[in-house]
């Protein structure tokens, strides 16, 4: 599982594009109006949406409490430290968990039967394999540190005990969680858009005229949004 892990977390990046696009992939659907009723399309955007921004929550909470630096050098698992506070007292791999739960929560809003029953176990099975992975990178690096903290922290399911006192004694760092997370959330938006109004004819009643010209607003805006974003930052008006 450490070879397996090591190796999609080389290929990670490209791993994400490909199942963002398996979410347009036609499918049996999740909800007909068969077995839930007129408003059948109502359900895989309310479950969806709320899955999918929890999930967004976490990694927001997670980002601009306490960073940690785990993105790999050279394609390869990296950590400068053992970061054990903020949220990853709670849960060793909250970023992760986010991450999951945004997928989970647009393969849902996709409504494709597939992609809930096929791709999110793979996807499960590839986090699965690279999470320990980077756990036998941190045991080898840390020791007996990086043990006792995982003996004391759950790998997924998030303790909540002591969160209060988590929130109050840190500083949520808006900036930080901009600059880091500005990709993943213009991503992120931009596929809820195009599964909405793709999706879902009912939202402009099936007139498709209305739908483009929503997707020409709306598209654009976001763009509009990630350029000035990704100007700020690397001009240095906004920093961390």
């Amino acid at each position: 599982m450490i070879a397996i892990g090591n190796f999609f977390f080389k290929y990670r990046n490209g791993l994400f594009i490909i199942l963002y696009i398996l979410l347009f992939v036609p499918g049996f659907p999740l909800f007909t109006p068969e077995r839930n009723g007129e408003k059948y399309y109502l359900w895989p955007i309310i479950i969806g949406l709320t899955i999918t921004i929890t999930g967004q929550v976490i990694r927001a909470v997670t980002i601009a409490l306490a960073y940690i630096i785990r993105g790999g050098r050279n394609r390869q698992i990296y950590a400068e430290d053992l970061v054990t506070k903020g949220i990853f007292a709670h849960c060793r791999n909250p970023l992760y968990l986010g991450n999951i739960l945004m997928l989970v929560g647009v393969g849902v809003l996709s409504n494709s039967l597939l992609y809930v029953a096929v791709v999110i176990p793979v996807f499960l099975f590839i986090y699965q394999a690279i999470v320990l992975a980077e756990e036998n990178f941190l045991r080898n690096k840390f020791g007996t540190q990086f043990d006792n903290y995982c003996s004391t922290v759950n790998r997924w399911l998030p303790s909540l005990s002591g969160i209060g006192n988590t929130f109050s004694s840190m500083y949520f760092n808006w900036r930080r969680y901009v600059i880091k997370e500005y990709n993943t959330f213009f991503v992120w938006l931009c596929g809820i858009t195009l599964l909405l109004l793709l999706k879902y004819r009912e939202l402009t009643h099936f007139d498709t005229a209305l739908r483009n010209r929503l997707l020409y607003i709306i598209l654009p805006c976001l763009g509009l949004g990630y350029l000035f974003v990704r100007y700020l930052k690397k001009s240095g008006r906004l920093t961390e």
